[in-house]
């Protein structure tokens, strides 16, 4: 209701038709089977990739702003996997291509841990950095390497069947990688809350100091396995995009996938379970927004803002909160 009511002051305050945006953005999201399962849960599946790699870096207390960097390695790394092992049987090329991604992944994050340990660089500063190297690295590998045969178009080429996940449902563009999406959410959940390991990533997130001089937890070394294991995380999920969905690598492959899981992870209160809520219900804003901006002419930037004022939204909440129990 609470987003429902912003976008209609959006709405309003734009000077657009709220009652025809309002039923595009439903159809567009929820309107048909088409709708939600080409659509809503496609947009969903790599937010909740890079959701969960984000959260999980967030509970450790780590600032992993570089999310979408890592979905682009990961997605680098998948296709070129892919393309050279096209050739081999499904049920070997299409794991080699998603290991890929998330070793492509856990490197890249890998370079923010060791700048912090070795020589104290905020994750903030090198992840946000980092995005901007992956960026021009995919532009990069497109119209260089990795271009398409006929090098008329900036593209990789398409990957063969044995690197494609499978639809899930015939018709529809949904894929295995959201029921992977799903088990990761499940494990990741029991990890944290049933493992021992899981319990020092969460001392450590509560406080790396009182972790350290009380539960004799190495607060670095979980710190170091928790940003590789978010990093690969958010570059499984760039796999999982150029297998399911895209099946070759070209600019602007993510339209801010690992910033919009910022928010996801956040309005789920780092929850892995509620992260799966939120990236559907982000999701289905963003195949919204596509279908206002198609059907009613509403900018689909429309959904970024949405996102931002439902953040604050929840800050604002968190602060009041605790202003009330100070």
């Amino acid at each position: 209701l609470v987003i429902v009511a912003a976008v209609t002051v959006i709405l309003v305050a734009g000077g657009y038709d709220a009652p025809r945006a309002m039923a595009a953005m439903w159809d567009g999201a929820f309107g048909s089977p088409y709708a939600i399962l080409s659509a809503t849960l496609v947009r969903a599946t790599p937010l909740l990739f890079v959701g969960l790699a984000v959260g999980l870096a967030f509970r450790a207390g780590i600032l992993n702003i570089g999310a979408e960097g890592q979905l682009l390695a990961g997605a680098i790394a998948a296709v070129t996997t892919g393309l050279f092992l096209g050739g081999l049987p499904r049920p070997l090329a299409l794991p080699l291509a998603l290991v890929a991604g998330a070793a492509a992944g856990s490197v890249w994050a890998g370079i923010a841990a060791w700048l912090k340990q070795q020589f104290g660089v905020l994750e903030v500063i090198s992840t946000l950095m980092l995005n901007f190297v992956a960026v021009y690295l995919v532009s990069w590998a497109v119209r260089g390497p990795l271009q398409e045969p006929t090098h008329v178009y900036p593209q990789t080429a398409e990957l063969a069947n044995a690197v494609r996940l499978p639809a899930l449902i015939a018709g529809h563009r949904l894929h295995l990688g959201f029921v992977l999406a799903l088990a990761l959410a499940g494990t990741l959940w029991w990890f944290l809350m049933h493992t021992a390991a899981g319990f020092r990533v969460r001392a450590v997130g509560a406080g790396a100091r009182a972790a350290r001089s009380a539960g004799g937890i190495n607060a670095s070394r979980t710190a170091a396995f928790v940003f590789i294991a978010s990093g690969a995380l958010a570059g499984l999920g760039g796999a999982s995009e150029v297998t399911g969905v895209t099946f070759s690598l070209y600019e602007g492959i993510s339209p801010g996938y690992g910033y919009s899981a910022i928010a996801v992870a956040l309005l789920a209160r780092l929850h892995p379970l509620a992260i799966v809520g939120t990236a559907l219900l982000f999701g289905a804003l963003e195949a919204g927004a596509s279908a206002m901006q198609r059907d009613a002419n509403v900018p689909s930037v429309l959904a970024a803002v949405v996102e931002a004022l439902v953040v604050l939204g929840v800050l604002a909440l968190d602060r009041a909160r605790i202003r009330r129990n100070a």
